[in-house]
């Protein structure tokens, strides 16, 4: 059985945006779709059966934090990361280069590798391509990723081209490390917003016969229009047999743009953690729940919203929740967000195979008034 497979069903006529399937061992995906971000073997506050109720096909999992806590050899023993925590679809493992980004007072790189301190006792590891792979290998993952090294946008241009090198020769090693395990491998293109840089890095990635290809090292302080305009510049640069993923990103109007360059998959942490802290996206706007207008409304959270917090509960009942710190705040507000982007990614689906993505985004951004402050949120 081939590893995986990407079918290309339709295409928008008046923008890059495309519709497909992607066929793995534990099941099919269309695309464009979202990965909810489950950090530690979990997506926060939902359980397995309620993301499959809301049309979730895939979610994405943290290695450094399986790596650490509990460890991949314990995952493994278990049976690999789906029986352990009892998810029976797809599984997208990161390959750990963005959190070792993220430690960078307690991290050094060279070319070999990264040397860091665990966040959690200060304990010190080391992660290679092969080391990476191993972990990602032990999870059993349906698609892992080559490790690579992530910058700052305001890193200087030649710290962003040593990552690039870095991340070429660190893609070849992460291959040649797989091996025959049955895991997709996607390569990650780097060099922020330079569009030499992201040009030459393409080159390099794509020359490479990696199953899937990803847009790295955006979201990571740079403006909206400068992740767009660098996301519409890089997309065509990947095969257009293979699938593109946009990593980290974001709130619905970056996917929707995204989507429009011919993005098919994303994943981000901003719809749960935006649930846990009050804020929730809906039909016609982003909503703070513990605003006080709320406090006696008796209408749903959104009345075009068919999600089962919407069908449900009032947006005072939910204020109330939110007030008082309850557990079932979480729950529900997580409940609708992740709900909602499923949903916006199943009417893109369609919109697309029906030849009226242009018209499709342009209303959404329409009744979404003030999305596009919100600010995209990385993994």
């Amino acid at each position: 059985m081939e590893r995986m497979t990407f079918e290309l069903q339709a295409k928008d006529g008046t923008t890059e945006a495309r519709r497909g399937r992607l066929r793995l061992r534990r099941g099919d995906v269309e695309t464009p779709a979202f990965m909810p971000v489950g950090t530690q073997g979990t997506v926060k506050a939902m359980t397995p059966e309620e993301l499959m109720g809301m049309n979730t096909r895939m979610i994405l999992a943290n290695t450094y934090h399986l790596y650490l806590r509990p460890g991949h050899e314990l995952i493994m023993r278990s049976g690999g990361l789906n029986r352990f925590m009892n998810w029976p679809k797809p599984i997208l493992s990161d390959s750990g280069g963005f959190q070792v980004y993220s430690l960078a007072s307690i991290r050094e790189i060279d070319d070999e590798g990264v040397t860091f301190r665990s966040h959690l006792d200060g304990s010190t590891h080391r992660f290679t391509p092969e080391r990476s792979m191993e972990v990602q290998k032990a999870l059993d993952v349906d698609i892992a990723m080559a490790f690579d090294e992530c910058v700052s946008h305001q890193s200087p241009r030649e710290e962003v081209e040593r990552a690039l090198r870095r991340t070429s020769a660190w893609a070849l090693r992460s291959l040649e490390a797989r091996g025959d395990h049955p895991m997709g491998l996607f390569g990650i293109v780097q060099g922020g917003t330079d569009r030499a840089l992201r040009e030459q890095s393409a080159a390099d990635i794509t020359a490479l016969p990696f199953d899937g290809f990803a847009l790295g090292g955006l979201s990571v302080g740079e403006s909206s229009e400068a992740l767009w305009e660098t996301t519409a510049f890089s997309a065509p640069l990947l095969p257009a047999d293979r699938p593109r993923y946009l990593m980290g990103v974001g709130t619905p109007r970056d996917i929707l743009e995204a989507i429009g360059s011919g993005i098919d998959l994303f994943d981000c942490v901003l719809p749960t953690r935006c649930a846990r802290n009050g804020l929730l996206f809906t039909s016609t706007g982003r909503i703070t729940i513990k605003n006080k207008r709320f406090q006696n409304d008796r209408g749903p959270l959104d009345p075009n919203c068919t999600c089962y917090t919407c069908r449900n509960y009032s947006r005072a009942y939910l204020r109330h929740l939110f007030m008082a710190r309850e557990i079932l705040a979480s729950r529900l507000n997580t409940w609708h967000n992740l709900h909602f982007y499923q949903d916006l990614m199943a009417r893109a689906r369609q919109a697309i195979a029906r030849n009226r993505f242009s018209e499709f985004r342009r209303e959404c951004l329409a009744q979404m008034q003030g999305e596009h402050q919100a600010a995209s949120t990385p993994i």
